[in-house]
């Protein structure tokens, strides 16, 4: 007789045995230190910042903002796998405290980063309204009731089909989310924030009704669970081989001209290879871009200017050991063993290409201290920029990490 209880607790077993393993080589490794010590940076000036902020400044319509962003994503980890749309297909109509407890996982999950988020908003909070912090936990509570509204209505909305209904269906939690606690931190009065209950109501009713005929998309649900797995396995392989580990191609052909810069001779065979891997496999290109964006915001806010040159390094420490994975990318493939080229002329175009990637990253964190600081602090940003990038290069790498 089928138990949907006993394989929700074989399958949560199973999983957290399986990320227990990557999670023993992640906080081993340099990154995790780095992490600690940026964030420790960060939480020193975000301090010294909210102590001498503007009176003006919009503290409930950032806080919402923020936080309705965080309420508004509500993924739910069901923890199916491909062969499910086959073997569970019969059973789906038993399903029901499968999944119930799926949602409940994915909820308590979400609640480590609502505490965390509201936390850090907190010191802000506290100084615009005069207050202390002990209506942290009466927010927290709110928070995590509203949370759990935008769960059972994002569950709903699995059972659509058609993708603009999903977009749509953000877009009006996130603007309802962002009222509601636009007014809860502007410190409306309770009968403002009423008539929102009914508004959460009336779009679960809406949600449960269109759906009551309509069953579980699998194919979507399994897709969803598989792509939040492929995420973590490719932060994982930072630390360590993930087996199995599956990227997504994007063409980006506008970036194509960036290829006419290697030139056309055999020794420069893996120089091209990777150069179109970084650009279009994985993830490799939107993550330089991400960490080039948030680093050069965040030297651009830091007042001190040693703080300035210490996040440059930070960052470019940040995006080189996250793109050495690219060194492996191809490994499973034998087909590329069959360039007529060697093994030192592979590592010397990976590191090549590495080091620069960090000379790019190093100009553009060195124009956000020129706009933020001044020429001299600027100029010191970017030649320490670079000497860091070449001894991560041709140091670090081979000793650590054996490239």
């Amino acid at each position: 007789m089928f138990e949907a209880d006993a394989l929700w607790k074989k399958r949560l077993r199973h999983t957290g045995k399986e990320l227990g393993k990557y999670f023993r080589y992640i906080f081993n490794g340099h990154l995790v230190l780095v992490l600690i010590f940026l964030i420790g940076a960060g939480a020193y000036y975000y301090q010294a910042w909210v102590e001498t902020m503007d009176p003006d400044f919009p503290v409930p319509l950032v806080m919402a903002f923020l936080l309705a962003l965080i309420v508004t994503h509500s993924p739910i980890y069901t923890l199916l796998k491909p062969a499910d749309r086959i073997f569970l297909l019969p059973l789906e109509d038993k399903l029901g405290p499968y999944f119930f407890r799926a949602v409940l996982l994915s909820f308590f999950i979400s609640l480590y980063w609502l505490i965390i988020g509201l936390a850090v908003l907190m010191p802000m909070y506290v100084n615009y309204s005069t207050g202390n912090f002990s209506v942290f936990f009466s927010f927290l509570a709110i928070l995590a009731v509203l949370k759990l509204v935008n769960f059972l209505i994002r569950w709903q909305i699995q059972y659509y089909v058609e993708t603009i209904i999903h977009r749509v269906d953000s877009v009006i939690r996130f603007l309802v989310n962002g009222v509601f606690l636009y007014l809860l931190f502007d410190g409306a009065s309770y009968w403002l924030l009423l008539p929102f209950v009914f508004i959460y109501a009336l779009l679960y009713y809406l949600y449960f009704h269109q759906t009551m005929e309509k069953g579980l998309k699998w194919d979507y649900l399994i897709g969803q669970q598989g792509r939040r797995m492929m995420v973590f396995y490719r932060f994982a392989n930072m630390f360590t081989d993930v087996p199995g580990l599956e990227y997504n191609v994007k063409r980006r052909k506008w970036l194509d001209w960036l290829e006419r810069f290697v030139p056309f001779k055999q020794e420069n065979v893996y120089t091209y290879l990777f150069l179109n891997t970084f650009l279009r496999g994985g993830d490799y290109f939107g993550l330089f871009v991400r960490l080039t964006i948030v680093g050069a915001i965040g030297i651009y806010l830091l007042p001190a200017l040693y703080g300035k040159l210490l996040f440059v390094v930070l960052f470019l420490f940040l995006t080189g050991f996250q793109l050495v994975p690219l060194w492996k990318h191809h490994q499973n493939k034998i087909l590329f063993n069959l360039y007529p080229v060697g093994e030192e002329t592979k590592r010397s175009s990976f590191k090549i290409l590495l080091f620069c990637l960090l000379a790019v990253q190093s100009l553009l964190l060195a124009t956000a201290v020129l706009i933020g600081g001044n020429l001299l602090t600027a100029a010191a940003a970017l030649g320490g920029g670079l000497l860091f990038s070449c001894l991560f290069v041709f140091f670090y790498i081979n000793n650590k990490l054996r490239i």
